[in-house]
């Protein structure tokens, strides 16, 4: 299969009645598996997604690997590179575009601080074009990335508007525990971890609900905390 690409390939969107759009973005996809897969070994689990020529799946894949702590540099530059040239204009290909640069940003630092503004970009358009695309996790992305990144590197929102987005959540969907774990790494990031509290003990009563990297999030979390005593702490008033 051959990795050359114009660099000035049109634009590939998806829309209703269309479908051809779709079947030409999966291409795209497949042929950008096949020159990422050339470059280090990754997991087949991440390669079988590839091949579908769907971004979400990609980024599930990807977030399957890291929720059980299996994933590599390798996987995570392989899934940028695939969902980075899907131009589909969705919910969902937005949003996987933001999660997976976010993961890459994440392992890069610094080095990958470029790339913050395309995980804002691509999450506020998947807001916007549907916020309740799972439970709001666009919203969820774009809350904690205006709260951990640098402001410097963002366009739009800042701290402030990221505890917003979070507190939001957690009042709308109380009983989503990941809601009240970012909510409770925000308040602790921005140094004031008393309001995290409460959010920490909810998340402890549904630890069980929590994926395995976001289980070590809260046990570090509770960690910095210091001591936590969850019977003399008040429920959360979002």
């Amino acid at each position: 299969m051959a990795c050359a690409m114009s660099p000035n390939r049109p634009a590939v969107r998806s829309s209703a009645g269309h479908s051809h759009w779709g079947v030409l973005a999966g291409c795209v996809l497949l042929l950008a598996a096949g020159c990422a897969a050339r470059k280090g070994t990754v997991h087949p689990a991440l390669q079988d997604a590839a091949d579908q020529g769907d971004a979400l799946a990609v980024s599930d894949a990807l977030e399957a690997l890291i929720a059980a702590g299996n994933d590599t540099p390798t996987d995570r530059q392989y899934a940028y590179d695939i969902v980075s040239v899907d131009t589909n204009d969705t919910p969902a290909a937005n949003y996987a575009r933001a999660s997976v640069t976010g993961r890459l940003v994440q392992q890069k630092g610094l080095l990958g601080a470029s790339m913050i503004a395309d995980v804002e970009r691509n999450a506020r358009r998947s807001r916007e074009l549907d916020p309740t695309f799972r439970s709001g996790a666009a919203t969820r992305l774009l809350g904690t990335l205006y709260v951990l990144a640098p402001a410097s590197f963002l366009k739009h929102g800042d701290s402030e508007d990221g505890l917003d987005l979070l507190e939001g959540l957690v009042k709308a969907q109380p009983d989503v525990a990941e809601n009240h774990l970012r909510l409770a790494e925000a308040y602790i990031a921005l140094g004031d971890p008393t309001p995290a509290a409460p959010h920490l003990c909810r998340c402890l009563d549904m630890r069980a609900t929590l994926r395995r990297d976001e289980q070590l999030l809260l046990a570090h979390l509770v960690a910095n905390l210091g001591k936590l005593d969850c019977r003399s702490v008040q429920p959360p008033t979002h």
